[in-house]
């Protein structure tokens, strides 16, 4: 996948419906049941676009769909990477525009079913796996400005045993804070690694 700036030849942006048709397919029996759902892969996407060394889409895909997908035909696989790959360069283009991520759930933790994990865990969840598959260079830099940055999903994902991050989640007032920060978390983790390429 190439980075930005954008150009002609960029694919237009990823339409609602469109955004349901893919929805769809990774609810569907086609997937791996490990698969992430849309809320997933738009928080692995953001965190593949933000990367400071590229994520081959190879890569990614693998992560994504758990494997390989039980495609039903070669025009079904074409037409649902072709989603996947406008919900990446769409998430690229409002990063590298400055412009604020819409994330498809709520900036909350607060969920009305106590054994159900909120959105935003789930979407902060897929990130940070994207962040893991190249741990190294996002924190090679400025590990401690990196890791401020990141602390707000870091709280969302509830995927930490520090204390300070348990601390945070125990102040519902201070981890609702937090969550509303995430989408501007997103441009200021992305000005970290791209701002001097523009």
């Amino acid at each position: 996948m190439e980075r930005y700036p954008m150009t002609v030849n960029t694919p237009v942006l990823i339409t609602e419906d469109e955004l349901d048709t893919l929805e769809e397919f990774l609810f569907s029996p086609a997937v791996s049941e490990e698969a992430l759902d849309l809320i997933g892969a738009h928080g692995l996407l953001c965190a593949v676009n933000i990367s400071p060394s590229d994520v081959p889409e190879k890569e990614w895909l693998t992560l994504l769909f758990d494997g390989e997908p039980k495609w039903e035909s070669s025009q079904q696989k074409e037409e649902m990477l072709g989603l996947l790959r406008k919900l990446y360069h769409t998430i690229g283009n409002d990063l590298y525009s400055d412009q604020e991520i819409l994330l498809p759930c709520e900036l909350s933790l607060e969920t009305d079913d106590e054994d159900e994990l909120p959105e935003i865990t789930l979407w902060a969840q897929a990130f940070m796996e994207g962040v893991f598959l190249r741990e190294d260079q996002w924190f090679a830099d400025d590990e401690e400005t990196v890791a401020g940055l990141l602390l707000p999903i870091m709280v969302a994902s509830d995927l930490f045993e520090d204390e300070d991050i348990i601390e945070v989640r125990r102040d519902r007032s201070l981890s609702e804070e937090m969550c509303n920060q995430i989408p501007e978390v997103l441009i200021d983790l992305y000005l970290n690694y791209h701002a001097p390429e523009k």
